[in-house]
């Protein structure tokens, strides 16, 4: 990884103020205790530094090495730093910290660690920093990885900010912010004392004073001697506590170490050969005894003397280990490695025996020239290290086989290397050559040059002439523009060339008589001509070829990629191959495949999808095509022998075509079909084609979606016996054959956008898994009397009539993930507002993975205006990250977009936000991420909404803007994005032969896989489109979707349903049939915006104080999950729930820092989309005839269930039932959504005069135009007879309390909360699903948004008329003046009480912080 010092700027500033020590303002420890920082003030530090130091009593939370800091910098602290922006601060960590995971094992530590927090500017070095506090040196930590001690002359605050300024930040003032936040500490941190992790301790050196006796004998004594396990070899001193005398070295290598039973924590160390010597071993303790054990049996296990101390941020190795001299391997990757000292390189010549040495990404800077006095080396590994020459004594290794000096800044190799008479692999990829060194040619034993990612535009074949000893060749990446030759005479040694990822526009190698493998993808080929002598692979897709050139013909050919080209017609060539194999010729112009292709008698692979073939000719009995795939083509029949000539055929797809009927398996009763995959999808297939599918009895995979069956023979169906996975959705089935109970192997039966109305027998299956029965006309479910283990996802959305009892619930209870519609409940406001706007749908779907690593974001009402925020996030192999995305994102947004009105700006803000809040869990996971947001735009007073779309990775995002796709996003994938893989080069990154960067990831930006860093950047694409009234809806799709389904496809397909739910159920299942087996989801919105939509106007300014309605408060921890809010499915997930995965990563954005300069948007207002006004805070006592009407307002819900039948008779048969309120058979529960109620306002009704005049305060001055939300509202719920208020900081002290923590309500596993009742009041929880604990990783703990619980207008009357019987309210003080969520909470002084409420103080944010 690139060096900090070389990205450090050299700005000097120097501070020439110093102060006086300053008060502090401080929380309160969880104890009560004030914890009281001290500030220190340096006496040797030089007066321009401006150097302060403030010690923090640290308490640990207990959350797996999470540090709560409830300090924060006193007035003048930041009076200092507002003066500058060059000035910050810096924590510094002591060596007790514990280390991450990433280094070793997660152990707990009961050591307090000592943290310390340094004002400094960015021109204060690591000496000064060093001198001010006594101590030796600082060190640099990276994403929770490798530790480096920093150079005296490095800068540790600018080194913050160059790293946030490469993340994406532009503003110094928030680069200022950020780099003081403390969960910044999870990317970068620096220590005051190099960490000690134990268990790199234990491999890297063991040593101690034991008891020790020689051989097997006894006639040796007991003695107590020092022994020292380093390496592979065994030391014993021959004297007691010294090392000085005679040194016993056992090589362990091939040996054995044996437990002595004869003797208490005794082992048998003996080495290996003829002559082996044995020594026992007494420890004095268990641990001892094991950890000696553990660590002594990897090395007799190995079969060559390798010694791999890769990844322990060494400087130099233990000095024992030149001790060890039958080592021949030493793996020092990925460490950083001096030059002197007594294990510095500089020493590596006392290993008489080493070959093979990696000091690979160690940052050298130089080639270490002690290296060229190794003689014995054959391999040496030096890449990534900044090296800019080649030393000429490197001619003195002339045993070298294997040279590797891949990513570092070489131009040019000395001469003298073409002395290396041995060296048969150079590795010289990702440098900076023009052109292939003139020394290769000197070079007689190699064979195998890679200069991948290099600047060579021209390649001369007629050099090779004289390189008549390589045979293979890498020059992808390089921009290559032309290859050419200017001699006839044929270049017979070469093999394999590689040349993907260039520019060439036209290419001839039929010089080339000995070609093998050629790899020109990505290439602008327009014609190839090659040699077919020899050639056996070839790889051409994604250029433009119209014609492909082989003479003669390739007979050896086995193995064919000719996708994604041009192609009219196929050679004739390609017939005449006598071996091919496999043969892609998808996504061309082809209109008919040659008869005497499909009879090949070698073909077993033919890809031939997305063409315009209109038919299939005849073929020849018992050809071995095992696989076939015609998707997207014109066929309107297949020939009436094709399953009966084609019996080796397994895989079959014709996805897509015109296809009315099916040709039968066989020409008699008996078949012989060995068909396992059949897709049927999208064709015009009626009932009558699925009886003839009864002679394929191998058959495992099933999709007929979207075609025109009514109905399927229930006869035919029962002899599918082996069928595992059965699509049938899109169809006009009312039911699905009870037969199918004899499909035992039936794991997945998905039947969506149906008319179903019987639920399906299945859930007798012994391995059901998956069943999917939403859009359709259920109405109810009969179930047996235990549903099977193995179900794990069951989806009943979209029947709007199907009732659930209480007890079919408690049956679901263990089903993982149970998605269940939301009874949709909006307002009269609402109903005219946001919802005649734009509603949503969304689907995911998990296809052949086993769990889901995509996750939606939908709120259809963002804040407390007409405005929506919908995303999309994939994990590709991880869901943590994802969840944690879904959790946090539209809060982090929420909070953005009151700093600033620049839309690139606050969406920006909110990826790099987001990103620095995945902790722990973003070191090593990332995720595709993008988010859309529908809000005013007041700059242009005709176009009323805007779209603003940010992204990063693979996510996108598509507007059909009359009838037509409007791409929206960017997809950072080097393979589609020239910019970017340019940008990943130019850092020296090392990209992969499947492109991606360092093997990880094919994307140049994601959020989370921070280790990556400054290759992989979080910083998104933003585009902002404004809405207009041709704009009918919007898509949003991760890759795997839209590597199958084109826009254009995706469009008609939205077009074509047009209901969201049911449109993005059938993008899924299109791209499941279409040949996609990884996790897939889809959200389409669709938009109602007209031109007459909506009459706001500007208000004037400063005349409205808002406030979101009484929340009630969830415990810390559990944040509300991301839910649709508009009628979509909400999920019950036992196994992990994203909320559960939110309270593992803490709260969403409670603690960014505002920026006071930028104010929002002014609002637009008009008769349908009132402001909202600011709720009662007063006591609750106040409730009665002229209470407020705003305190009772109505959300969505985010999962209800209904039934005809309630014990406490409030939803009778003979009684209207109240709205908002449903029956679930004896429980009663009041429909509340608290998704996303951090950031979710409700309008209500205005307030007169004069109780709006009353409530004006500060905040109208301070924050103008600003979107203001409340975080400390009161508490209300009603519990035992009594309406509690609570505000403040007791709410926390309450929650804690397990007498008191029932009354803060009871999280659904969906996300939802609900206040419990102990008796027959009026909220009551329905169903809660079991919950697994995950602590799979501890993010950065955070404070937790209130969500909140609006009770309906209509419920009102009903809620006072139980109250008045109850005990007195217990009143609490009133809300805060400031909310906390809008003020900075260490860069803004106190602010004054406001005028006209109770003076409260003002509760500071707590502000966490990350321990690894």
């Amino acid at each position: 990884m690139k060096d900090e010092k070389s990205t450090a700027r050299s700005l000097q500033s120097a501070d020439t103020e110093r102060r006086n020590a300053a008060d502090v303002e401080d929380g309160q420890a969880g104890s009560g205790a004030p914890l009281i920082p001290v500030l220190h003030e340096a006496p040797t530090a030089r007066a321009g530094t401006g150097i302060r130091v403030l010690k923090r009593n640290m308490k640990r939370n207990g959350s797996r090495g999470c540090v709560t800091r409830k300090t924060r910098l006193g007035s003048r602290e930041r009076d200092w730093l507002k003066g500058d922006a060059q000035r910050g601060c810096v924590c510094l960590y002591g060596a007790s910290e514990p280390q991450p995971p990433a280094s070793g094992p997660q152990t707990s530590s009961g050591a307090q660690p000592d943290l310390k927090l340094v004002l400094c500017s960015t021109s204060t070095t690591a000496e000064e920093l060093c001198a001010q506090r006594d101590v030796q040196g600082l060190y640099l930590q990276l994403h929770g990885d490798f530790i480096r001690r920093l150079d005296p002359s490095e800068r540790p605050l600018q080194m913050v900010y160059d790293y946030l300024t490469a993340m994406g930040y532009e503003d110094p003032l928030r680069v200022q912010q950020e780099a003081a936040n403390s969960d910044l500490s999870c990317m970068i941190r620096f220590y005051s004392e190099k960490p000690v992790n134990a268990d790199q301790q234990e491999r890297t050196l063991l040593k101690g004073v034991f008891s020790v006796r020689k051989g097997k004998t006894q006639l040796h004594k007991w003695a107590e001697r020092q022994v020292i396990l380093c390496g592979t070899s065994l030391i014993v001193a021959s004297v007691k506590d010294s090392l000085t005398g005679k040194m016993h070295i056992l090589p362990l290598v091939g040996g054995k170490v044996e437990e002595v039973k004869r003797r208490q924590h005794c082992l048998m160390f003996s080495s290996a050969g003829p002559q082996a010597q044995t020594y026992y071993v007494n420890f004095d303790t268990l641990a001892d005894y094991q950890r000696w054990h553990r660590q002594a049996s990897k090395v007799v296990s190995q079969t060559i003397s390798l010694v791999d101390l890769s990844c322990y941020s060494l400087e130099e190795v233990p000095e024992y280990l030149f001790y060890c001299q039958d080592v021949t391997h030493l793996n020092l990757r990925h460490n950083f490695m001096s030059l002197d000292g007594p294990g510095g390189l500089v020493n590596f010549s006392r290993f008489a025996q080493l070959r093979s040495l990696n000091l690979s990404h160690n940052g050298l800077g130089v080639f270490p020239e002690s290296l060229c006095e190794i003689q014995t080396l054959t391999e040496l590994y030096l890449s990534c290290n900044g090296l800019g020459t080649v030393p000429a004594r490197l001619e003195n290794l002339q045993s070298l086989q294997t040279l590797c000096l891949d990513g570092n800044r070489l131009d040019s190799l000395p001469e003298e290397l073409g002395s290396l008479v041995q060296l048969c692999s150079l590795g010289l990829s990702f440098n900076n050559f023009p052109h292939v060194p003139s020394m290769v040619e000197r070079l007689a034993a190699l064979d195998k040059l890679a200069m991948a990612g290099n600047r060579v535009e021209t390649l001369d074949l007629s050099s090779l002439l004289r390189m008549t000893h390589i045979k293979s060749i890498d020059l992808r990446l390089n921009g290559l523009r032309c290859v050419k030759s200017e001699t006839l005479e044929p270049v017979k040694h070469l093999t394999q060339l590689d040349l993907r990822d260039n520019q060439l526009t036209s290419l001839d190698l039929s010089a080339a008589c000995s070609l093998e493998t050629l790899q020109c993808q990505r290439n602008r080929l327009g014609a190839l001509t090659l040699s077919g002598f020899t050639l056996r692979t070839l790889h051409a897709s994604h250029n433009r070829l119209t014609t492909v050139n082989i003479y003669p013909v390739p007979n050896q050919l086995t193995h064919m990629d000719l996708s994604r080209n041009l192609l009219e017609y196929l050679p004739d060539w390609v017939c005449d191959s006598r071996k091919i194999e496999v043969l892609d010729v998808s996504r061309n112009l082809l209109s008919e495949l040659p008869a005497r292709l499909l009879s090949s008698l070698s073909l077993r692979k033919l890809l031939a999808g997305n063409n315009r073939l209109e038919r299939l000719a005849d073929l020849l009995d018992h050809i071995p095509l095992e696989t076939l795939d015609l998707q997207h083509n014109k066929l309107r029949e297949l020939p009436e022998s094709f399953f009966y000539k084609a019996l080796n055929l397994k895989y079959l797809n014709v996805s897509a075509n015109a296809l009315e009927t099916i040709p039968p398996s066989s020409q008699s009763e008996e078949s012989l079909s060995t068909l396992q995959e059949l897709y049927l999808t999208g064709n015009n297939l009626n009932e009558n084609c699925a009886a003839l599918l009864v002679g394929h009895q191998n058959l495992r995979v099933l999709h007929m979606a979207y075609n025109q069956l009514q109905s399927f023979p229930a006869s035919k169906l029962s002899k599918l016996e082996v069928l595992e996975e059965l699509n049938l959705s899109g169809n006009k089935l009312k039911a699905i054959p009870s037969t199918v109970s004899s499909c035992k192997r039936l794991h997945t039966l998905i039947t969506h956008s149906n008319h179903i109305s019987v639920f399906p027998e299945v859930l007798s299956l012994p391995e059901i898994k998956l069943v999917d029965v939403s859009c359709n006309e259920q109405t109810e479910i009969l179930l047996p009397d235990s549903l099977p283990s193995t179900l794990q996802e069951l989806d009943l959305t979209g029947n709007s009539s199907l009732m659930l009892e209480h007890k079919t619930l408690n049956l679901f209870s263990h089903i993982s993930t149970l998605k269940l519609d939301q009874k949709p409940a909006v307002t009269a406001g609402d109903a005219q507002g946001t919802s005649s706007l734009w509603d949503h749908g969304y689907a995911e779907m998990c296809g052949q993975r086993n769990k889901l690593c995509v996750s939606v974001l939908a709120v259809d009402r963002f804040g407390d205006s007409p405005e929506a925020a919908y995303g999309i996030f994939d994990g590709d192999r991880n869901e943590e990250v994802s969840r944690l995305l879904q959790c946090t994102m539209g809060d982090v947004l929420a909070e953005e977009i009151q700093h600033s009105s620049v839309d690139s700006v606050y969406m920006c803000n909110t990826f790099l936000a987001s990103h620095r809040k995945l902790g722990m869990a973003g070191q090593k996971l990332g995720a595709s991420a993008l988010l859309c947001y529908i809000h005013h735009e007041s700059s242009e007073p005709g176009r009323y909404f805007s779209l603003t779309v940010a992204n990063v990775g693979t996510c996108q995002a598509v507007l059909c803007r009359d009838g037509q796709p409007l791409a929206l996003s960017k997809v950072f994938s080097l393979e589609q994005s020239a910019e970017e893989m340019e940008r990943v080069k130019l850092a020296k990154a090392i990209i992969t032969e499947d492109n991606k960067v360092s093997g990880v990831t094919c994307c140049s930006r994601l959020l989370g896989c921070s280790y990556l860093f400054p290759w992989v950047l979080p910083k998104p694409w933003v585009h902002t489109e404004p809405l207009c009234s041709q704009d009918e809806f919007l898509i949003l799709g991760n890759k795997a979707l839209f590597q199958k389904v084109s826009y254009q496809e995706a469009v008609s397909t939205v077009l074509a349903v047009r209901d969201p739910r049911a449109a993005a159920k059938k993008l899924c299942t299109l791209a499941q049939s279409y040949g996609c087996r990884d996790n897939v989801g889809a959200v389409v919105v669709a938009l109602h915006i007209g031109e007459d939509s909506c009459t706001c106007e500007p208000p004037l300014l400063n005349t409205e104080a808002r406030g979101p309605p009484l929340p009630i408060s969830v415990s810390p921890g559990d944040p509300a999950t991301p839910s649709s809010s508009s009628g979509i499915a909400s999920e019950f997930n036992s196994e992990m729930s994203a909320s559960e995965v939110g309270s593992e990563a803490g709260s969403t954005a409670s603690d960014e820092h505002p920026s006071s300069g930028p104010t929002a948007r002014p609002e637009r207002r008009c008769s349908l989309h009132p402001t909202a006004t600011l709720c009662n805070t007063g006591p609750v006592t106040s409730l009665g005839p002229g209470a407020h009407p705003a305190l009772f307002q109505r959300q969505p819900s985010s999962a209800t269930f209904s039934s005809n039948q309630s014990d406490n008779g409030l939803d009778s048969d003979d009684e209207a039932p109240l709205e908002g309120v449903i029956s679930n058979g004896s429980k009663l529960e009041v429909e509340v959504d608290i998704h996303c109620c951090a950031f979710q306002l409700r309008s209500g009704p205005p307030e007169s005069p004069k109780d709006l005049d009353g409530r004006h305060d500060s905040r109208a001055s301070d924050y103008p135009n600003s979107k203001m939300r409340r975080q400390n509202s009161v508490v209300v719920s009603a519990t035992n007879g009594c309406l509690l208020a609570v505000c403040g900081r007791e709410i926390s002290d309450l929650k804690k309390s397990p007498s008191t923590s029932s009354l803060f309500g009871k999280k659904l596993s969906n996300g939802s909360v609900v206040a419990l009742e102990d008796s027959h009041n009026i909220i009551e929880v329905a169903l809660e699903a079991p919950k697994k604990k995950s602590g799979y990783f501890a993010a950065p703990a955070q404070q937790d948004p209130e969500d909140q619980l609006i009770i309906p207008p209509s419920l009102e009357q009903d809620v006072r008329e139980q109250l008045r019987g109850q005990s007195p309210v217990v009143p609490g003080p009133p809300a805060p003046s400031t909310p906390p969520s809008a003020r900075d909470p260490n860069w803004d002084p106190p602010q004054p009480t406001v005028p006209g409420l109770h003076p409260t103080t003002v509760l500071q944010q707590d502000v966490y912080d990350t321990a690894l």
